[in-house]
């Protein structure tokens, strides 16, 4: 798993960057809006987290500027018909805080002002998350994620970070047995390998 990338910013692109790592390899990034604002113009020195999805066809790697816009990432694509490029445009519409916020107070109208984000979605977002997102506000300013702890919960996050689709993961561990987020994760492996 690439958990970061730091290096030099060699394309800085609306929507994407490419950052050349110390050994001479250059990674392309999808970034949203926002943390496209925290990246310095080309031959500057950046750190992003990242997410890497793994599918089929494809490996894509996602950049972060903040702990806090990743967490919400992986919330948002954990919804059924949000797939990473509506979640980075939903992200790109404000601060981590912003975001979580317009989720907290159910406003389905700011997250339909996303390209790509109809009342459909919005309206399945807002349900699927205002119970895992809240928002603290400690002196430093920061925001707290907050996730489900229910081995369901984890287990099918766990699916998704495998590169499953919502829709999929659902049908997994819809027949997986199991107590603990291991045991359904591991139960519902085994039935996808048949």
């Amino acid at each position: 798993m690439i958990a970061s990338i730091a290096g030099e910013v060699a394309v800085r692109r609306s929507g994407h960057v490419v950052v050349e790592t110390a050994g001479g390899v250059g990674y392309r990034l999808s970034v949203s809006a926002e943390t496209l604002r925290h990246v310095p113009a080309a031959g500057g020195s950046v750190s992003l987290l990242t997410h890497l999805s793994v599918r089929e066809d494809a490996l894509s790697l996602y950049g972060f500027a903040t702990e806090e816009e990743l967490g919400l990432f992986e919330l948002l694509v954990g919804v059924q018909g949000v797939g990473p490029k509506v979640a980075l445009g939903v992200l790109g519409a404000g601060t981590p805080r912003d975001v979580i916020g317009a989720i907290a107070a159910g406003d389905v109208r700011r997250l339909q002002s996303t390209p790509g984000v109809g009342k459909r979605i919005a309206e399945r977002i807002v349900s699927e998350l205002r119970a895992k997102v809240g928002v603290d506000s400690p002196d430093d300013g920061s925001i707290v994620v907050t996730r489900s702890d229910e081995p369901h919960e984890l287990a099918r996050a766990g699916l998704l970070q495998l590169g499953y689709e919502p829709g999929e993961a659902d049908t997994l561990l819809s027949a997986a047995d199991g107590a603990t987020a291991e045991e359904l994760l591991a139960s519902a492996l085994k039935g996808a390998r048949g």
